[in-house]
């Protein structure tokens, strides 16, 4: 039997937690990057409304965490416009937990 858990979360490796923007085309693309980098559960549903479930809370008893994001700037305004909404659940998230920042360097 193995230790697959469809509900655990995995630990995240690197900080500052880099998002590179530059390559996608999608914004499923998008959601598999913060799956991956923020160490999401297997049932995150790919969503503004589940990032938000999922990293509320996250990073309350770790030390701090800096997410920096590169190439947002440069995305296809549709893809831009929609990632808006990715940083309105970050600005909740950086409101929330103190520890926890976000820049956009690019």
């Amino acid at each position: 039997m193995d230790n697959y858990d469809y509900y655990a979360f995995k630990e995240i490796t690197e900080n500052p937690i880099i998002l590179d923007f530059s390559k996608f085309q999608y914004l499923g693309e998008i959601h598999l990057m913060l799956k991956e980098k923020f160490g999401l559960p297997d049932y995150y549903g790919e969503n503004w409304d589940a990032l938000w479930d999922c990293l509320n809370g996250l990073f309350d008893d770790q030390g701090n965490i800096l997410v920096e994001l590169y190439g947002f700037y440069s995305m296809k305004n549709e893809l831009k416009n929609e990632c808006k909404l990715m940083l309105e659940v970050f600005d909740d998230v950086q409101n929330d937990t103190p520890n926890f920042k976000y820049k956009i360097i690019s």
